[in-house]
This record gives structure tokens, sequence and C-alpha cells, in this order.
């Protein structure tokens, strides 16, 4: 169990800002080639902006009120669904992992939250120029939040998630380092975001969470 082990045995505790893990070696070679190989389409390509949500140029940020379809920007975000996970079959075996009750009860442990009747989110992203995200703290419903990244492209360490204080002043920045991870669990200033930052190619990551709102797996 390629995620587990990382959890286990390549993950170190931080607690500035806020507590957080950052871990490393969680995806297998073939989950990784999932994701970067995954169609995204270039929000610069269909006279779109960034506004600092996930949203999309001012969309509905639903998704932030636990819609799991993703609001009004789901044609540019790639949930792993029953309706896809043909096209993912190793993400599937980490979606899988996720569900197992060994898995969710050592997160569980790790950040103290109830996981055993939650559900596991994943979502490939895939940020080009121009992506930038507001200091923000995820909605209650997210248990658990965390990404992975994917560093493929050689892109700079500096392109991963940044953390602030209560102040909003950036104070730390996770590197965006390949098969890279963090994780936390939302509350009070659990603030993130990422400042604007030159993107050359892309900045491939999949996100983790267990949420408390149905999605297609729901935990073992």
């Amino acid at each position: 169990m390629t995620f587990l082990n990382s959890i286990l045995t390549q993950s170190k505790k931080y607690d500035f800002p806020f507590d957080h893990w950052e871990y490393n070696n969680a995806l297998s070679d073939e989950a990784i080639n999932e994701i970067i190989k995954a169609d995204i389409p270039d929000v610069t390509k269909h006279n779109l902006t960034y506004d600092g949500t996930r949203a999309i140029d001012d969309g509905s940020a639903e998704f932030r009120e636990g819609n799991a379809s993703g609001g009004k920007a789901l044609k540019f975000r790639c949930f792993i669904t029953k309706e896809n996970a043909q096209q993912f079959p190793n993400l599937l075996k980490f979606i899988k992992e996720l569900q197992s009750k060994k898995t969710y009860e050592t997160i569980s442990k790790m950040i103290k939250r109830d996981l055993s009747n939650s559900y596991v989110r994943v979502e490939i992203i895939c940020d080009r120029e121009g992506f930038w995200l507001k200091p923000h703290c995820d909605i209650k419903e997210k248990l658990m939040s965390g990404l992975i990244f994917v560093n493929n492209a050689n892109e700079s360490e500096d392109l991963g998630t940044d953390f602030y204080n209560e102040k909003l002043e950036k104070v730390k920045t996770v590197p965006f380092k390949h098969n890279y991870g963090y994780l936390f669990t939302s509350g009070p200033n659990t603030w993130h975001g990422m400042e604007k930052k030159k993107i050359v190619i892309e900045r491939r990551c999949i996100q983790v969470n267990y949420v408390t709102f149905p999605t297609d797996w729901k935990v073992e």
C-alpha cells in the first residue's frame, strides 16, 4: 500500500503555522503516469481567467459549500468518479487504498478526526500560467485536505502551496517536489493558497480529501 507506507514511514509533522504533515513517494509510477496524461482543458485557451478560486472566471464556488460536482467549473476539473474510473485504473487502486480501514484509521489518529463515516474525493489538477489561489480555510465538510505534487515538467519548487499566519502573511511554501504531498484537517486559521507565480509549462497535482458529503467512494 504505497500511500499508507508513505504516511507511516516517510512523513513528518509540522506545527507551524498550523498542524500539517508532509510526506514522500505516496503514488506509484503508474498512478503518476495517469495524472500526467489526464486531459485537463487549458483555461487560458477558453477565454477565461483564474479568479483566485478553483471555480474559475468568477464562477459560482458551489464546491465550497459541499457540492461534490465542483460547481460551475466542472468541465475544467477532473474528479475521479465511477463514471470515468476505467480511464484511471491505478488511481482507482489509490482510491481503494484511501477507502481501506487501515488507511483511514491511520489518518484519523494523525489529524484527530473521525473518518469512519466519510467519503474519499480525489481530483486531478493541472494549473497553468496565470493561476493563483487566494488565502482561504477549507470548508468544514473537508475532514482531511491535501495535495500530492507531480513535478514532471521540472517546474520551480516554489510552485507549491503557500501557508499563511492569522494576519494572512505568507510564512511557508510546501515545496513543489515530484511525488511529494501534504495533508491537514480543516479548521480556523488553516490559511493556505498560492501566490501568483511563474508557471512555465504546468503545475500538475492530485487533490486528496476525506469529506462528509457523498461521493462515489465511501470508506469501508
